[in-house]
């Protein structure tokens, strides 16, 4: 894709150097199954590039859910994103299901809706 209609796409504005080069970066991982790590300053777009390499992967019509990992309380990121058991430590009075059980869940709501229309 080319980079000016990738930047119109996703509300780009810009045109140096370092932004080119990250654009046809995003782009060519986005044509591979490798795992991906962005970092940066808040406010940088980090988001942003997540869903570029997400629409342009193979992936692109699955569920996208962006999950900001700074916002989640040191020491309880294992919690949060694979949920607990009760009692598995202090303060875990209830078990509980992380983003990745809730997102396996809806994708396979989503799934079974899309089937059910189908027979």
């Amino acid at each position: 894709m080319e980079l000016q209609s990738l930047k119109n796409r996703f509300g780009i504005i810009g045109n140096s150097p370092g932004l080119n080069h990250a654009l046809n970066v995003a782009a060519q991982v986005a044509k591979t199954d490798l795992s991906v790590l962005i970092n940066g300053e808040s406010g940088v777009g980090k988001e942003v590039f997540s869903q570029i390499i997400h629409s342009l992967s193979a992936r692109k019509h699955n569920p996208f859910i962006a999950v900001n990992c700074g916002a989640i309380p040191e020491g309880t990121i294992d919690s949060e994103l694979f949920g607990h058991e009760k009692g598995s430590f202090t303060g875990a009075v209830d078990a509980r299901k992380g983003y990745f059980d809730i997102i396996i869940s809806r994708c396979r709501k989503f799934k079974n809706s899309v089937l059910s229309n189908y027979m």
